[in-house]
């Protein structure tokens, strides 16, 4: 993970849902669908960020569906501040938020919307830190979710890719020293042998984290932000909806 994972510009807008309980897990909750949810895996900023729980609300309310956003830092917030004074120890925060520590819980939290709260279809995002997660997720034999959308998506391997067994879409910048050329050309080869359904969404001129964190004022990235969440919309209302 880079700094360019550590910017980012709040955006206007009150978030309308609530705060409650997924698991052991507090999670921010939005709209009403009994049938179809989407998990969010958040980035670096977390579960707080008015950013990713406004985009919450878009989710749940264009895409129809109820939408979690649960913490999985366990506690720790993240203020953008602490970027702009490089206070944070980044590092070390990562050591306290590893694949090997996270994904359990955020497996146990997609395992619980299908189980215990009885969703019919469910979908996950990832952006920046939780994308590695959703293609965890994902995974063959995993049978959790029914499809996968990641923008952005920092950690990310090979071998998470080759074994991806869901509908995967990849909201992908021009610029992004996590989502490499390398590892790009690869998702576009591979993913394409896989028997799944695949959506490859190419940015150009856009950096890594702007499709939750952009700067408004800046047409191009305004642009970038509302065409990722309508893509990401279109990918879940595609494939979660039973009708």
């Amino acid at each position: 993970m880079s700094q360019c994972c550590l910017s980012g510009f709040k955006w206007d807008g009150k978030p309308i849902g609530t705060e409650t309980k997924l698991g052991k897990n507090d999670t921010y909750v939005t709209g009403s669908n009994k049938e179809v949810a989407i998990l969010i895996v958040h980035d670096i900023f977390g579960w707080t960020f008015p950013n990713a729980r406004l985009l919450a609300d878009h989710y749940a309310k264009e895409a129809d569906a109820t939408v979690y956003l649960p913490d999985f830092f366990g506690g720790e917030i993240v203020a953008p501040e602490a970027m702009d004074t490089g206070k944070l120890d980044l590092k070390a925060f990562l050591g306290r938020h590893s694949k090997e520590l996270r994904f359990p819980e955020i497996e146990t939290c997609a395992k619980s919307l299908k189980q215990e709260h009885g969703f019919k279809k469910l979908g996950a995002i990832g952006f920046c830190y939780g994308g590695w997660a959703v293609f965890q997720l994902g995974a063959k034999g995993k049978d959790l979710v029914d499809c996968i959308s990641t923008a952005h998506p920092s950690a990310l391997t090979k071998e998470e890719i080759d074994a991806v067994g869901v509908p995967v879409q990849i909201i992908a910048p021009e610029h992004d020293p996590m989502l490499t050329p390398e590892l790009k050309a690869h998702a576009n080869s591979v993913i394409p042998s896989l028997n799944v359904a695949y959506d490859y969404q190419y940015f150009p001129g856009l950096a890594h984290g702007f499709s939750v964190r952009c700067d408004q004022s800046d047409v191009k990235q305004k642009k970038g932000l509302e065409r990722a969440k309508n893509v990401a919309v279109g990918w879940f209302a595609q494939f979660l909806h039973l009708h």
